[in-house]
């Protein structure tokens, strides 16, 4: 497999990273300002470069931070980028309008970079909503003035083998050269996972001898997990909405649990889910570590992108930059 270079923003907890590495793209640097996140990524992957800081002041063509400059060389920017508001909604709340800001400083990055490809997760407003309209046309101005060819598209997990039901919105930009090449990458064959199958042995680990039965009627993907953010949420499941979705399939989304249930829990009870099982859900590998206690490691794997959808359109993007042709090269 051919290797290529990125630079990642907005890296969370590393997750899209993974499933990027695994598509074949080994991150220079990383960036994200929180700090568990940044100890999460630094736990699992030592060697990666991770800087903890505020995307709004990073410049890699900043004199006075000259070993910035080794993100000028690099293949793909990568990112999470907070979820976009609809101009309304941003109103409402007194015109903060940081999550547009980020977006700002992401092009500003990508100016100064000229990498061959860029990526950008989390934007399913931005991709479809009609209120985002401005935005997106912004954007595609943008990328066209710097050479680059933008697509567009929402994808849900579950198509990619995640045991979830997460729509994702992409943004991937190619340089004109490398355009032709990329084709978004087709949904598995495979059967969806069900929450049953995903979580029944975990669910049973502590001798819980409802354990079988519940797995059996949790028979579909879950609802998306809401991880919530710094200033709200990240203690339960999410919204009214997304409880009654769990409940739906048997999961007590009020609180999370620290450890599966044990032998005296009721047979006909209905579970909470603990940090792992909600990694399990996002298709986060068990040896990949998440730092911090309860409600911050929560929200970490609520908000990552599964790393499986994160690999299929990194192989896109991979194929793409070999010129349009599967690379045969190892």
């Amino acid at each position: 497999m051919t290797r290529f270079t990125s630079l990642e923003l907005c890296a969370g907890s590393g997750a899209q990273a993974l499933g990027l590495e695994r598509a074949g793209f080994d991150p220079v640097m990383l960036i994200d300002n929180n700090e568990f996140a940044c100890r999460t990524i630094g736990l699992n992957r030592p060697g990666w470069d991770v800087r903890c800081r505020d995307l709004m002041s990073f410049d890699p063509l900043d004199e006075d931070e000259p070993d910035l400059r080794k993100v000028l060389d690099i293949d793909l920017i990568s990112g999470g980028m907070p979820r976009i508001k609809a101009a309304a909604a941003v109103a409402r709340r007194g015109g903060d309008d940081h999550e547009r800001a980020l977006l700002k400083a992401a092009v500003s990055v990508l100016m100064a970079v000229k990498p061959k490809a860029l990526m950008l997760e989390n934007l399913e407003g931005l991709v479809q909503s009609e209120d985002c309209a401005e935005d997106r046309s912004w954007m595609e101005a943008e990328l066209q003035n710097l050479g680059y060819r933008p697509f567009w598209k929402v994808l849900d997990a579950a198509d990619f083998g995640v045991p979830q039901h997460r729509r994702s919105g992409f943004l991937v930009a190619l340089a004109d050269d490398y355009s032709h090449g990329f084709v978004w990458p087709e949904p598995s064959v495979a059967p969806t996972p069900t929450v049953g199958q995903a979580l029944g042995p975990s669910m049973g680990a502590n001798g819980w001898p409802g354990a079988e039965q519940w797995a059996a009627a949790a028979d579909r993907p879950a609802p998306a997990l809401v991880g919530g953010s710094d200033n709200r949420g990240g203690g339960d499941l999410g919204p009214t909405g997304s409880k009654k979705a769990w409940a739906a399939i048997g999961v007590e989304g009020t609180s999370l649990s620290d450890a599966s249930p044990s032998v005296d829990f009721p047979v006909d009870g209905r579970p909470r889910l603990s940090v792992r099982q909600a990694a399990i859900l996002q298709a986060i590998p068990e040896d990949w570590h998440i730092y911090g206690r309860k409600t911050r490691a929560y929200r970490q794997v609520g908000n990552a992108l599964p790393p499986p959808v994160a690999e299929a359109v990194g192989r896109s993007i991979a194929t793409a930059l070999c010129g349009g042709a599967p690379s045969t090269n190892s």
